[in-house]
């Protein structure tokens, strides 16, 4: 969580006003930056102050406003917290003395009298009183002031005991009859302000506990406000200013805060000798208790608003652009719960209200590829009927898959339910009798869960570790800080991370990162500069080749190798798409630089390497992935003791989450709706396969292609997987088409399944003619400078991704050809 939103989650909302101004103070930094390396940038009123002095002084005046701010408002909490520690204790003083004077026959001390309620062990009575008196302690904070000490009044004149407290010491009365009227009344008066000292105990904690909180958390503002200027603008004024102005200041002085905590401590006593009778660790643990149930509660409170407030920001800012839909199919209610938006409908039977997605395009698509659907069940074109039920779901899944009418995940959990209840599975040897639902339902979830799943997720945790650890960001700043201030340099730099991180971690977590770091060169760019686009385009098309450079860098990859048999081990992979990802590379920064010309006018701040020292975790996150990589490339030297990638796998998995580095809630953050696409996918495939309707197909295709050599149908099929998977995603397109290309190949008269496939599962990736082709380039065009406005618009996509993908297309029928051939596939 930034820390500007951790200042807002932990602020006591009361005192909201009074904490540092981190995010305005963070504003004047990037201003001091954008300053410092582009003179007379800036508008007329900040120009001159910034040109008269130096970016130390003008930071160091704004904290001091901010430091008088903080100590003027401590000052006075503090003061109102002291006298009402005084006055509380004095009040419990009063009462002891008034409860000292109890005669024997009472029945033992007023402390127990007054403790009675909070302990409910003693009887159901004491029970039933707790947990009344327990319902007025959440007063909040801003009560305290209302309140004043009821002891001195009720000592001149006594109050009639309240509903609560009349109930319960009049079934205390009843066994005690030795007690008079009068000393029963006595008793009442003296329980009741025991009630009242507690509650004030409590909130008294409270607001001590919450002032140390103010303290600490505004001298973190103090500290990572002045680490941002020192990183960004290259200074060292944090040591300076925090041992000469922020610690020797009233609030952060080690006296204050053992002052504070003595306070505390009173309070502890206090309940101790009002409440728990003595016993010091039960006191504690009560107060903490409330401590920690008002917090919840008041956090609670403050993190709905920021929810809140950030939904409202994103629909405002993005609206149904980044939905892509006709309409935002939610709207705010209440509490900023999200209900569907609503509309009647009148039909013969009555009115009916109905959410508005279901009478807009999105349903209408959903009705007519259902209508699809079933028209395909009973128009007969296939002989066999397991293979006619398979071209119905292969065609429902695509279109689902293509149009998004419901996501991509729900699509490919319907494919096993479909495949046993239309009977498409079949047995893998002759006579090739259709399977019954309970052997097709083994069969088909078989199919699910199979070693290219593992070898997902090992590539996840993998990526996981390497950004968790920060050991990607250190790689990406330190290449990035060696590439100079050459707007050319720094463009194929840029591309060249982006691509390596692809590598590593997935495209689709590399542009977030590159994005990132390139925050503090885009700020400093002019408005509309054409090297912020080239950057940002140049980021997005580098993840999209990226994309290809290792079989764990794409969901696509890994559909390809569960496809192709053999599977090919990673050094064939490496040598094959390294040349093929370096040239596409070469020749989409030179496309970039002749159609944005970023060189002209243009002035780039170099990026600084993180200069913290390799961690012991970070060395041993490093170690366990290049050995994992290791092994995945000697995958086939290593067959008889592991027998598949799948399973080494496991090794990364089981030394991170073992040990501690990643968590369940890193597992649970594992792209799983990409892991259930693939898992449809694979059993998809297995049901085409099974059914015979690859087969089929696959004859008629061939039969059209006959006389054609590889390389024709390499070309064919390269550009028909192109093209498709420009218009849809391209783990979708490589699920729905790699295994007919893979089929096709296997029937030619010189079959080479495995390299029309990995041609096929390269050309996916190098889709990238439109801003939804790729999760990349949905990242770039949604990327906005300061001012809201977006660096690239559709046709900067259309035409620079459309030649990028030609080009990349070139590459692939020529020099990976090639690498293919020589590789043995």
């Amino acid at each position: 969580m930034r820390f500007s939103h951790s200042i807002q989650f932990n602020a006591v909302p009361d005192w909201s006003s009074h904490y540092i101004a981190y995010s305005n103070i963070k504003k004047l930094i990037y201003q001091l930056e954008k300053t410092v390396h582009q003179a007379g940038v800036g508008d007329a009123e900040s120009r001159p102050l910034i040109q008269n002095e130096e970016p130390e002084a003008i930071l160091a005046r704004a904290l001091d406003v901010e430091l008088e701010k903080i100590s003027s408002f401590f000052n006075v909490k503090e003061k109102e917290l002291c006298d009402e520690v005084d006055e509380l204790l004095a009040d419990i003083g009063t009462l002891d003395e008034e409860g000292a004077g109890q005669p024997p026959s009472d029945g033992g001390r007023l402390t127990r009298q007054r403790t009675g309620s909070t302990r409910s062990a003693h009887s159901d009575e004491d029970a039933s009183e707790d947990s009344e008196d327990e319902g007025g302690e959440t007063t909040g904070l801003t009560a305290q002031k209302k309140r004043v000490s009821l002891v001195g009044r009720r000592r001149a004149n006594p109050v009639a005991p309240t509903e609560m407290t009349a109930s319960s010491e009049l079934t205390r009365s009843n066994r005690r009859h030795s007690i008079a009227f009068d000393d029963y009344a006595e008793q009442v008066e003296l329980f009741s302000s025991g009630i009242m000292l507690k509650k004030r105990i409590i909130n008294l904690y409270v607001s001590l506990c919450e002032l140390k909180s103010y303290v600490q958390l505004n001298k973190t503002g103090f500290r990572k406000v002045l680490k941002k200027f020192d990183k960004i603008l290259d200074r060292q004024l944090r040591p300076k200013y925090m041992s000469t102005v922020v610690e020797p200041a009233y609030p952060f002085r080690p006296e204050t805060m053992k002052e504070l905590e003595a306070n505390i401590a009173e309070m502890e006593k206090a309940y101790t000798q009002v409440v728990t009778d003595g016993d010091e660790e039960a006191a504690r643990r009560d107060l903490r208790s409330h401590l920690r149930e008002h917090v919840v509660w008041e956090r609670n409170t403050v993190w709905r608003d920021m929810i809140g407030m950030e939904r409202r920001a994103e629909a405002a800012n993005l609206g149904r652009t980044l939905l892509g839909r006709d309409a935002d199919p939610t709207i705010l209610q209440g509490d900023d719960e999200r209900l569907p938006r609503s509309k009647e409908i009148w039909t013969p039977v009555g009115r009916f209200t109905c959410p508005t997605w279901l009478l807009g395009s999105t349903m209408l698509t959903l009705i007519a590829i259902v209508g699809i659907f079933l028209a395909l069940l009973f128009i007969p074109i296939m002989r066999k009927p397991e293979q006619q039920n398979c071209l119905a779901l292969l065609i429902f899944v695509s279109l689902l898959w293509a149009t998004e009418a419901i996501p991509l995940f729900v699509t490919s959990m319907c494919i096993p339910f479909l495949c046993v209840v239309l009977r498409v599975v079949r047995q893998d040897e002759a006579p090739y009798k259709r399977l019954e639902s309970k052997e097709a339902t083994a069969y088909i979830f078989s199919a699910m869960w199979t070693p290219v799943i593992m070898l997902l997720l090992g590539g996840f945790t993998l990526a996981a570790a390497l950004s968790k650890c920060m050991i990607d960001k250190r790689i990406a700043t330190f290449v990035l800080s060696k590439a100079g201030t050459r707007p050319r340099t720094v463009l194929i730099a840029n591309m060249l991370v982006a691509a390596f991180a692809s590598m590593l971690i997935s495209n689709v977590a590399a542009p977030v990162l590159c994005f990132g770091i390139i925050e503090p060169m885009l700020r400093n760019l002019p408005a509309g500069s054409n090297m912020s686009k080239a950057v940002i385009m140049g980021i997005a098309l580098a993840s999209n080749i990226g994309g290809m450079l290792s079989p764990i860098a794409s969901p696509q990859n890994v559909v390809a190798i569960g496809i192709m048999e053999p599977p090919p081990t990673w050094g064939q992979w490496f040598f094959i798409v390294i040349p093929v990802g370096i040239i596409s590379l070469v020749l989409i920064w030179l496309l970039l630089l002749v159609s944005f010309k970023p060189g002209k006018g243009t002035t780039i701040v170099a990026i600084r390497p993180v200069r913290d020292p390799f961690s012991g975790i970070q060395w041993y996150v490093t170690v366990v992935t290049l050995a994992t990589i290791g092994l995945w490339c000697a995958s086939n030297q290593l067959e008889k003791v592991f027998g598949d990638m799948g399973v080494i796998a496991i090794i990364p998995i089981a030394l991170f989450f073992g040990v501690g580095i990643l968590t369940k809630e890193d597992f649970n953050n594992f792209p799983w709706t990409i892991i259930i696409l693939a898992a449809g996918g694979l059993s998809l495939g297995k049901a085409v396969k099974s059914s015979g309707l690859l087969h089929t197909v696959a004859e008629g295709i061939s039969r059209e292609v006959q006389g054609m050599s590889l390389y024709g149908v390499l070309v064919v099929f390269s550009c028909l997987i192109l093209v498709i998977a420009t218009f849809i995603s391209h783990t979708v397109a490589a699920l729905i088409l790699l295994p007919l290309v893979a089929d096709v190949g296997m029937k030619m008269d010189e079959p080479h399944p495995n390299l029309l496939v990995m041609a096929g599962v390269l050309m996916c990736s190098a889709a990238m003619g439109l801003p939804t082709s790729g999760f990349p380039n949905m990242t770039a065009i949604m990327k906005e400078d300061p001012a809201g406005q977006r660096y690239l618009r559709v046709e900067h996509f259309i035409s620079r991704g459309v030649p990028s993908s030609v080009l990349s297309l070139i590459v692939v029928i020529t020099v990976g050809y090639g690498a293919m051939r020589i590789s043995g596939m």
